[in-house]
């Protein structure tokens, strides 16, 4: 059972309303880059914790200037596994 118009348009707003902010994230990085705030809030924590683990070798402070640049994808990331479960949930109730 495909969903239809009125339904992907339901889902991609809710994406819009919970999913993650690219400008959030971004912001978390620059203020609590250090405690891996950005990390966090994509859902990511195993890195999170070892990215502040690493900030005791200092290998955490490179690995926090390649996150500026991965930022956009984790986002992108999130989003879509929110998208896959609302479709899952909306299909379930849908054939119910």
């Amino acid at each position: 059972m495909a969903l239809n118009t009125a339904q992907l348009t339901l889902i991609e707003q809710r994406i819009t309303n919970q999913g993650p902010s690219v400008a959030v994230a971004y912001l978390l990085w620059f203020f609590l880059g250090i405690i891996s705030g950005h990390r966090f809030y994509l859902g990511r924590p195993a890195s999170a914790i070892l990215q502040i683990i690493s900030f005791l070798i200092l290998v955490g402070f490179i690995w926090l200037l390649i996150d500026a640049f991965l930022i956009p994808g984790m986002v992108r990331d999130k989003q879509d596994g929110i998208r896959q479960r609302l479709m899952t949930d909306m299909m379930a109730h849908g054939a119910a």
